[in-house]
């Protein structure tokens, strides 16, 4: 069954052919990020000798700080202008990125080569979440974030396995770069020649929701970020998070270097946290249409907390197998389900504009992570700075547990009475 931009049919079945796409594309975002996991740390410490931790963290705070301004304008511009044009400028500002980190002569080239990943990322990541949710309707809503999701991070995981292995063969540059250069020119093509857009399918389902007065942006804002509890509450889980995946990001090829692990080993543990989110995503985003939103969410933001005390804790690669794993799966339980509930809650006339503020904020958790995690590494030595994290992340799931309500359609009514 084929749908027409005049006449647009919700669902992922009748939607098929272009909801693959879309996962293929964001596979494609994820390998952008990959390329970094397990690279970059080493090279701030290997190769332009930055001591400090703070110092080294500062390409995923200019990474977290621009990808998170560039959400919220991605779904203002996505409903302005449309999807697919904020897709394919998402892609061109992508294209140097992976040739700035080759060339790169001194750490203000990568960082400026993170200020245009974290555009890239927010444009082309926020795009491709809102045009999934778009295509499904309200009851795949779940599945759709969990492929949308595991797509993305399987990408992130095997990318960031290939560079390991790239770097501990050929060097940490250029090799390990060249797949990002690849996947900007793979993901721009698709983008363009392949992708249509799909507001009208948003429009289709607002026209067939209950009316609901015109919100502005600052009300989308307000209510996602503080007074309404589901959306307020996701948006604090979605920022301690990524809070925590950028200390991991920063601090763990460090951490790991230090007792003494290759960097192929190095690249297998930082490989094997974004797997087994990626793949757990694959059954959570369904289980969350199944079973309800908010207690996968609580309990998945627990499980990190326990997760990165035993990597606090830890000082064996076997030890650490273990924790990053059950990391990522924690992370799978939280990731697509915390996107679904946006999408239960937003009126579809301002739905767009909610995920970029949901994203505005969880990616905020990138820079906060690197401030915070960086300054406590720099007082007291990176276990600090993980335990501190391991303490934010389980009173993250006790907000939520204690404030959030139950928002997937047909669960909602006995979760609210």
């Amino acid at each position: 069954m084929t749908t027409s931009a005049k006449n647009p049919h919700l669902g992922l079945r009748a939607n098929l052919a272009q909801f693959v796409l879309l996962v293929a594309v964001n596979a494609l975002v994820g390998g952008m990020l990959g390329q970094e996991r397990i690279v970059l740390p080493l090279l701030a410490d290997q190769t332009f000798g930055l001591t400090k931790y703070t110092g080294a963290l500062t390409f995923i705070l200019a990474f977290g700080a621009v990808k998170a301004a560039t959400n919220f304008f991605a779904g203002t511009w996505s409903d302005r202008y449309g999807r697919k044009p904020v897709l394919v400028a998402g892609w061109l500002i992508g294209l140097p990125v992976p040739l700035l980190l080759i060339w790169a002569p001194n750490w203000g080239w990568v960082i400026a080569a993170n200020v245009l990943l974290g555009i890239n990322q927010g444009l082309t990541w926020s795009t491709t979440v809102i045009m999934k949710i778009d295509l499904v309707g309200p009851a795949r809503r779940g599945l759709a974030m969990g492929l949308n999701e595991a797509a993305g991070y399987l990408a992130v995981a095997a990318t960031a396995m290939a560079t390991g292995y790239l770097a501990d063969a050929y060097g940490l540059r250029p090799a390990p770069f060249l797949l990002g250069a690849a996947f900007a020119a793979l993901g721009l093509g698709l983008s363009t020649l392949a992708v249509r857009e799909t507001r009208g399918h948003a429009d289709h389902e607002a026209a067939r929701a209950t009316p609901e007065g015109a919100m502005t942006t600052a009300q989308v804002f307000k209510q996602t970020s503080f007074t309404e509890p589901a959306l307020s509450s996701a948006s604090q889980a979605g920022l301690v998070n990524n809070l925590n995946d950028g200390m991991a990001w920063g601090l763990f090829p460090i951490l790991f270097a230090t007792h003494g692990l290759s960097v192929a080993r190095i690249g297998l543990l930082g490989a094997l946290y974004p797997a087994v989110w990626g793949f757990g995503q694959l059954a959570t985003g369904a289980l969350s249409d199944r079973w309800g939103r908010k207690w996968l969410i609580a309990t998945g933001m627990l499980l990190q907390a326990g997760a990165l005390a035993l990597v606090a804790a830890g000082d064996t690669f076997g030890q650490w197998t273990v924790a990053v794993a059950l990391l990522g799966l924690g992370t799978a339980m939280v990731y697509p389900t915390l996107l679904a509930t946006i999408g239960d809650v937003a009126h579809p006339a301002w739905r767009a504009r909610a995920v970029g503020v949901y994203r505005l904020w969880r990616d905020g958790g990138f820079a906060a992570g690197a401030l915070l995690a960086g300054g406590v590494a720099d007082l007291w030595g990176i276990p600090a700075a993980v335990w501190t994290v391991a303490a934010l992340t389980a009173v993250s799931g006790l907000v939520v547990a204690a404030r959030m309500y139950e928002t997937h359609p047909r669960k909602n009514r006995t979760d609210r009475a």
